[in-house]
This record gives structure tokens, C-alpha cells and sequence, in this order.
């Protein structure tokens, strides 16, 4: 589907038709500029940042922590963390402020990517073996998790309000934070010496520029509200709430009506449970730590999550392009996946050739292609299957099945270790 077509596929979240005696309602605003676009973009890269700044920089992890299942741990960690607050937003969601959650989740975010630059400056500095900074790490990560359930589901509800452009652009850009985050890493990785200090100093900066990220994160969102194609269609919703008894819904009525929504979208979000069961079981665990390269040494699972990630990007853009319609071969394509585990469980105990870069990195990076574009699908579809004032409540609801998923994926990969 060609980007112009997005705004078409939006149709049905306009007014219905006026009646002879009423004036036409007003077209929607343009995105002047590409502005509201953009901010959705940012949004999207900012709120998968940290755990991305997390996950890439493994290599100064592993130096100071030796022996420490770093990336398995923060997977666990942050996924358990983001599911349980999330699950209470979905449950207590009609007395719940998006603006509140989200700003608390941005500042959050930043208070977690300092944690690691702080540590190092007042307690680590540089020093491997200090274990209880690994507990603070950790935690971090945990705290990452929290500001993921507040941000994520917040501002994938916001998009789903808005025509699908606006989806894609949130999607896009949570692949593209991995690619900026990758290509800090190995920006910093290449700008200091090869020895302790140089990766201690490469990993400060590169948690510093995160912080930054996430500041003009915090300004993006409070423009983005007062856009006039998102107020436009905030007025749409607003009309439509008030069409129902009492204007809103609490209690009984609430849970019978999420129940509704889950049920609209339940195939979309079993789809997404197993892309990313399926991904996180596989990466980042099994790439940063299961396959070596003597050739390449520590470089080589830096230039594995590089690959995944930028073929995550080119997946998450592809429905500016053409868009899936058919959410059934979505969720067909999330099942043929589970084909990864005997392709990648051959990279260690296949044939010779199988065993080396070149098919573990076609792997990881079909691997970040089907991840990217199945997701990119099915989120942007399932908001689109119920009314516009429910398309907030559907947009968090696919989150917490993309939670699950990750859930399952990072305990999985606990046992991928083979």
C-alpha cells in the first residue's frame, strides 16, 4: 500500500455522514511538513531506547560483570516488570491519564539511563568483579521496565486513534532506536581505544546521549497533543463516548466491554505473543552469547544486533509501502517462525558451513525482517478492528499481548542455551 493510501485506510475512523439538514464535516487537517509523523516517529525510537542502550551495550556489561548472564537477566527483569504495571493500566484504564502515564514513564526512562553512567562515576569506575553494582544495574532495568508499561501502551494507544500512518510511524521508530542505539555502540565502540578505559569511556557516552534522546522525547509529546489532526480526531472520540449511557464506563461494564475488545483482537495478539516469544527466546541471548567469531571476536555480536536491528527497521517500514490487509496471514506468518529454532539450533551443531558468520548473520537478520514487518501488521490493524473511542483501549491491549510474548521469549532463552 503506497504511503498516500494510509490516510485512505482511515476511512472509517471519520464521522459518519451528515444529514441533509447538516453542514458536511470538515475534512481532517494535513500533517503539514510530515510534523505529526515525525513526532510519532520519535516517540516510538524513544520508548524501546533504554532497553535497546541496555541490551547493545553487552560488551561493557560483560567486561564488568565476567561470568554474569547480563543479557538473560535484563530480559527477565525488564519484561516481568513491564507486564505486571501494564496489566493493571488495561484493568483500572477508564481512571487512568494517558498524559499522566506517559510523561512519568519519559522521566523514568531518563532516570534509568543514568543510573549507568552515575554508577560508574561514584562506585565501579572501570573496576570488573563489583557485583553488587550489577544488583543496581538490574534494577535499573526493572525501573526501565515500569516507564516501558507507562510510555509503550500510552502512546500505541494515542496512534491508535489516528489514521495508520500514524501507527507505522510509532513502529518504525521502535525498530529505528535500535538501529541509532546500534550505531552509537559502534561509533563509541570505535572513537576510544581498545582497552578498559576506552570502553568504559565509549559506554558513559553513549548512555549520555541516551538521556538527551529522551529529553527531546519528553518535548515531542506534549507538542504532539496539540496537533490539529490529533485534536481532530481526539474530538471524533470524544463524540462517540458520549453516545454511551452515561458518557463512560466503570466497573461491570468496563470489564465486560475490555473483554469485548480482547476478543475483537484476539488473533492479532496471539500473532504478536509469538513473534516475539520467538525473537526474544533467540536474541539478543543466543547471539550475544552462544555463537563466536575468531575473526571478529567482540565485535561480532555487536555487528549481529546491528544487522537484526536495521533489518527490524526495513520490516517495520515496509507498510508505508504496502500494507498486509489479511490480519489471518499475519498470524499464519507468526507460526511459520517457530522455523527459526531448528535453523539457528543447527548454526551450533549443524554442518561446518552452517556454523559460520555468514549463516548465523542471514539468520539474525531474517530474523529482525519478519520481526519488523508481522508486528508493524498486526498493530496497526488490530486498533482498526474495533470503534474509534475503543482503539486506545486496543492499542494497550496488543501491547500487554507483546509483553506476554516478550514474557515467554526471555524465559525461554533461558533454556536456549545449547
Amino acid at each position: 500500500m503506497a504511503g498516500g493510501d494510509l490516510e485512505t485506510a482511515a476511512a472509517p475512523l471519520l464521522p459518519p455522514p451528515a444529514s441533509d439538514d447538516a453542514p458536511p464535516p470538515p475534512p481532517p487537517p494535513a500533517d503539514r511538513l510530515g510534523v505529526g509523523y515525525l513526532i510519532f516517529f520519535t516517540l516510538g525510537a524513544g520508548f524501546l531506547l533504554p532497553w535497546n542502550a541496555y541490551i547493545t551495550a553487552v560488551d561493557y556489561f560483560a567486561f564488568i560483570y565476567p561470568g554474569a548472564p547480563v543479557d538473560r537477566v535484563f530480559s527477565v527483569s525488564y519484561m516481568l516488570s513491564c507486564f505486571l504495571p501494564l496489566l493493571l493500566i488495561v484493568l483500572c484504564f477508564p481512571k487512568s491519564s494517558a498524559p499522566a502515564r506517559i510523561n512519568t514513564g519519559l522521566a523514568l526512562f531518563t532516570l534509568a539511563l543514568l543510573v549507568v553512567p552515575a554508577l560508574d562515576a561514584a562506585y565501579v569506575k572501570g573496576r570488573p568483579g563489583l557485583y553488587g553494582a550489577f544488583d543496581v544495574t538490574v534494577a535499573a532495568t526493572a525501573l526501565c521496565g515500569v516507564a516501558d508499561a507507562l510510555v509503550q501502551g500510552g502512546v500505541i494507544g494515542f496512534a491508535g486513534e489516528l489514521p495508520e500512518r500514524y501507527m507505522q510511524a510509532v513502529v518504525a521508530g521502535t525498530a529505528a532506536s535500535g538501529v541509532l542505539v546500534s550505531a552509537m555502540r559502534v561509533f563509541t565502540k570505535a572513537l576510544y581505544p581498545q582497552d578498559a578505559h576506552g570502553l568504559r569511556q565509549s559506554a558513559i557516552l553513549y548512555f549520555v546521549v541516551g538521556i538527551v534522546v529522551m529529553i527531546i522525547c519528553i518535548v515531542c509529546y506534549n507538542v504532539a497533543d496539540r496537533l490539529p489532526v490529533v485534536v481532530y480526531y481526539k474530538n471524533i472520540k470524544r463524540r462517540a463516548q458520549k453516545e454511551e449511557v452515561g458518557g463512560g464506563m466503570t466497573g461491570p461494564a468496563w470489564r465486560s466491554t475490555l473483554w469485548s475488545i480482547v476478543g475483537t483482537v484476539k488473533w492479532h495478539g496471539i500473532g504478536v505473543v509469538l513473534i516475539y516469544a520467538v525473537t526474544l527466546s533467540i536474541f539478543p541471548g543466543f547471539i550475544t552469547e552462544d555463537v563466536h567469531s575468531e575473526a571478529l571476536r567482540d565485535w561480532y555480536p555487536i555487528l549481529l544486533i546491528s544487522a537484526y536491528n536495521v533489518f527490524d527497521l526495513v520490516g517495520k517500514a515496509l507498510p508505508a509501502v504496502y500494507l498486509l490487509q489479511n490480519s489471518n496471514a499475519a498470524v499464519a506468518g507468526s507460526f511459520a517462525r517457530l522455523l527459526f529454532y531448528p535453523l539457528f539450533y543447527g548454526c551450533l551443531h549443524g554442518p561446518s558451513f552452517f556454523r559460520t558468520e555468514i549463516p548465523v548473520t542471514v539468520l539474525t537478520s531474517l530474523l529482525g525482517l519478519t520481526n519488523g514487518y508481522l508486528t508493524s501488521v498486526l498493530m496497526i490493524l488490530a486498533p482498526k478492528a474495533v470503534p474509534i473511542h475503543r482503539s486506545e483501549t486496543a492499542g494497550i491491549v496488543i501491547v500487554l499481548f507483546l509483553v506476554v510474548g516478550l514474557v515467554i521469549g526471555s524465559f525461554v532463552a533461558w533454556f536456549w542455551v545449547i
